[in-house]
């Protein structure tokens, strides 16, 4: 980082890589719990995103990625080792390894997904929201690649009824707005 080291400095970096790992799980929880305006909250609308099926803005990408996760009645995202290197107290890049599942159900009655692994490779900026130049500054993804490493399908998930030796409840999240979703 090309600012000063001193006890103030170093404060004001935890932080910063405080609010971006706060984006981060932002990020997760979002789609899972299909929270269109939370997941835009994630990005700057010009920030360019490229999943290999998708290239080009964060605002043209997120009504896709939506749509895709409403496709499955049941998601999860989980981040890990998130690491961050500031640059400045405006600008860092971060990458951390990402696990993802979608499992719907099957015509035959069946349930069955997949599991994905791979990494984000991130660049964030801190910066004022468009059309309000006072606003407080934030921290949002202003450049994205992902990079899919694995894949292994998952098959006989449990349906929707808890399994009578084990009577986990089962969330079923196929719309937005699920009552137990709550703003963080």
């Amino acid at each position: 980082m090309s600012v000063s080291t001193g006890p103030d400095a170093r404060l004001e970096a935890l932080i910063a890589k405080q609010e971006i790992a706060e984006v981060m799980q932002r990020y997760s929880r979002t789609l899972d719990w299909l929270d269109d305006e939370g997941q835009a909250s994630c990005y700057w609308p010009d920030a360019p995103v490229d999943y290999g099926f998708f290239s080009g803005t964060a605002a043209d990408f997120v009504p896709v990625v939506m749509e895709i996760e409403r496709a499955s009645q049941r998601r999860w995202h989980m981040l890990s080792g998130l690491a961050i290197r500031l640059h400045s107290l405006t600008r860092a890049s971060a990458e951390c390894y990402g696990m993802a599942t979608g499992i719907r159900q099957q015509e035959d009655g069946s349930w069955q997904g997949n599991l994905y692994g791979g990494r984000y490779l991130d660049e964030f900026e801190k910066r004022a929201p468009a059309g309000d130049p006072d606003g407080e500054m934030e921290w949002r993804i202003s450049k994205r690649q992902y990079v899919m490493d694995w894949r292994v399908p998952l098959t006989d998930q449990p349906g929707n009824d808890p399994d009578p030796n084990l009577p986990l409840p089962i969330l079923q999240i196929v719309e937005s707005g699920h009552e137990l979703y709550r703003r963080m």
